[in-house]
């Protein structure tokens, strides 16, 4: 924790602090109600949530209108015309069961939305790192060429004492205008960085982006885990339920189905002659059965729905895996960059030490002036690497942030 604080400080120093600066924490904002990606996802799942309505309700009824273009006699009279109303039922639990089906593969679709978003966030955290990085540098190499200002002078004051060439000079104005083109450069690499950040919270207004003064990383904070919880493995387990659920579904389409419905006839009087109920219309209730005798359908759809569910189970175990090798490479990549901070800072300390003993020893005519432009450019160097440093860190920790998600708001 200690190294850490040492290196927001030294990001103060090449920064200062900036009022206008946002937090990555305003752009996973943006990001998550304008990313297209995250929208879509998000859009999947509300569809899957209609699915349930759907396989819940019952097959519409079924209604026959007969009319006779010939009038068929019955004992009481001449039947005009008929209707017919009938309803299907599915075998008791079927409905059930499909809703289950439905419910589950939408809990499936969630999850992968959950992931979207998280995926999307680490993505905005590594473009914040790389402005962070890009503009880190330019501030190392605008100090730099403050720092070799005073160089030309001393070189320069030393040329007309007559106690230095007059090619120390043109040294530091080749390592100046060298430094000023690379600054030239990183600065359309920081705007187009910037808009790689626009593009991924789909905000391509012209509204300045500029980062804070430091990346603040807890190097001690992640611990391996099993990532039950992670979305992707969430949303695999989701889907083995649902085709789990799915075999029973098809045990249920293999069920008969049963109808319940009435038919109604309009009977004329005759006029013939006078039964009793002469003209009197007819009421029939009926009841129908499906007979499902044809299996190989049924099966079908059983041994499918095992398949899936055994290939969503050995994909959710292959995933597992994936999540555990990327944590591992990512916590690798962590302690990497903790130690690279702690030496370049170590290495900064004690080459300014040695610079400022060269600048005395040149000063005095006892060191080379080379050496004193080598050592500043060793330093610089060291500063650059050291901002890098600190934007893979924070880079390694988004990455697992992302894997050790924990879903708290599967309910919202």
């Amino acid at each position: 924790m200690k190294t850490m604080k040492l290196y927001i400080l030294l990001a103060f120093v090449f920064f200062g602090i900036t009022s206008e600066a946002q937090s990555v924490e305003h752009f996973l904002q943006i990001a998550a109600e304008n990313n297209p990606e995250i929208q879509s996802a998000y859009s999947e799942f509300e569809a899957a949530l209609q699915k349930s309505p759907q396989v819940s309700s019952l097959p519409d009824p079924t209604l026959t209108v007969s009319a006779f273009g010939r009038m068929m006699e019955t004992r009481l009279g001449a039947q005009e015309a008929r209707f017919s109303l009938m309803q299907m039922f599915p075998w008791f639990g079927t409905l059930s069961a499909r809703t289950n089906s439905a419910d589950l593969m939408a809990e499936a679709k969630f999850q992968e939305y959950l992931n979207t978003r998280e995926k999307v966030f680490m993505q905005v955290k590594n473009a914040y790192a790389d402005i962070y990085e890009a503009f880190g540098t330019i501030a190392a190499k605008n100090e730099n060429l403050e720092i070799l200002d005073s160089y030309r002078d001393l070189a320069l004051n030393r040329f007309e004492a007559g106690n230095a060439p007059m090619v120390n000079v043109v040294k530091v104005d080749i390592q100046k205008d060298e430094a000023e083109t690379e600054i030239e450069i990183l600065k359309e690499e920081l705007e187009t960085r910037k808009d790689q950040l626009r593009f991924l919270i789909n905000d391509l207004g012209d509204v300045e982006i500029a980062v804070q003064d430091t990346l603040v990383v807890e190097f001690d904070s992640f611990n391996e885990q099993d990532f039950t919880e992670h979305p992707r493995l969430a949303m695999l387990q989701k889907k083995t339920e649902a085709y789990q659920n799915d075999e029973l579904v098809a045990e249920k389409n293999g069920l008969p189905n049963l109808g319940v419905g009435v038919d109604y006839s309009i009977i004329s009087k005759r006029t013939d002659a006078n039964p009793e109920n002469n003209g009197q219309d007819a009421i029939m209730p009926m009841v129908s059965i499906s007979l499902p005798i044809f299996r190989k359908k049924y099966r079908a759809q059983k041994e499918e729905a095992r398949l899936m569910a055994q290939a969503s189970e050995q994909q959710k175990e292959a995933v597992a895996n994936e999540l555990r090798s990327e944590f591992s490479m990512a916590k690798y990549q962590l302690k990497k960059s903790e130690r690279l901070l702690e030496l370049y800072s170590n290495q900064i300390e004690k080459s300014n030490q040695a610079n400022k003993l060269l600048i005395s020893g040149f000063s005095n005519s006892n060191s080379d002036f080379q050496e004193v432009l080598q050592m500043n450019s060793d330093i610089l160097l060291y500063k650059i690497q050291q901002v890098s440093a600190l934007a893979q860190a924070y880079k390694a920790a988004a990455k697992l942030e992302y894997l050790q998600y924990q879903n708290s708001d599967e309910n919202e």
